[in-house]
């Protein structure tokens, strides 16, 4: 086995969460995009494999070509741990903007600043500020 990386498969807005993504965490990147071409299994132009690091971590996500009656659960997050309360406060706000909270921003007493975010597209996102 040489890694393993985390996979999520989205259902249409793969590369737009992957901006996204990128975009917020600093030393962040696209790697990768194979997108479906004419007449292939996808809808033209999506997501077949794509890859993407968030601060070294690498993740793999597609688009599905096939529509499934479940999607991302908090089960599984995404967790990071934050530098300072500036970086904490600027992710929960941009993370949370279009999402759910499942845990508002607060002090848990497991750590000083702690969020627990379901974001617009419905990934899972835990954010700590260790004490």
């Amino acid at each position: 086995m040489k890694k393993v990386t985390p996979f999520l498969m989205f259902q249409g807005n793969a590369e737009e969460a992957m901006n996204y993504y990128t975009s917020l965490i600093e030393g962040s990147e696209i790697t990768s995009i194979n997108r479906y071409g004419v007449n292939e299994v996808g809808d033209e132009g999506s997501v077949m494999q794509a890859t993407f690091s968030l601060k070294g971590q690498e993740f793999m996500c597609i688009d599905s070509n096939v529509k499934h009656k479940f999607t991302f659960t908090p089960s599984f997050s995404i967790f990071l741990t934050c530098d300072g309360e500036e970086e904490l406060d600027r992710l929960y706000g941009k993370l949370s903007d279009g999402g759910k909270l499942l845990m508002p921003l607060d002090d848990y007493g497991f750590s000083k600043k702690f969020a627990w975010i379901e974001d617009k597209f419905g990934v899972s996102w835990q954010l700590n500020l260790p004490s």
